[in-house]
């Protein structure tokens, strides 16, 4: 039985953007803090890659609308994730990038973070340049929720 899936509503999703990349907008949906775990709507732009990275926490994803692509540091397609599918990925040292198919993607993160690192942000020659982690998350909830009063 094939399965349909209405589109997210998203008239009062108020979508923020990370200064270091125009093709992923975020809307922090709860910070759990007894077990530091955060989940964040996610949506990358269409055709597109996010900026090079590796998840040092473990994410839990489901994708709601679209499709999400996953690929090596090379640029190399790795997997094509469509609406409906979950994932567990366990913290990863390699890096790699994100992206949607030919529409937007919209996928649902569930963060493990243990309070510490979530991401780290790498330059083309992996080097790490930023990283994203439990207190960062705090912040971007925080200035969210300012932004919507």
């Amino acid at each position: 039985m094939a399965m349909s899936f209405q589109e997210l509503d998203q008239a009062n999703i108020v979508w923020q953007q990370l200064p270091i990349e125009q093709h992923l907008s975020f809307f922090v949906m709860s910070l759990d803090e007894d077990n530091k775990i955060v989940d964040v709507l996610i949506k990358m732009s269409a055709n597109q890659k996010v900026f090079l990275h590796r998840h040092t926490a473990p994410n839990y994803m489901l994708v709601l609308s679209g499709e999400h692509r996953l690929y090596a540091a090379d640029g190399t397609l790795k997997d094509v994730r469509p609406a409906g599918r979950y994932t567990a990925s366990p913290a990863d040292v390699e890096p790699h990038r994100e992206g949607g198919g030919d529409t937007d993607v919209l996928v649902l993160f569930s963060i493990r973070s243990g309070g510490g690192s979530c991401y780290e942000v790498l330059d083309d020659d992996h080097n790490v340049v930023a990283s994203l982690g439990w207190e960062d998350f705090k912040g971007l909830y925080a200035a969210q929720l300012e932004s919507l009063q």
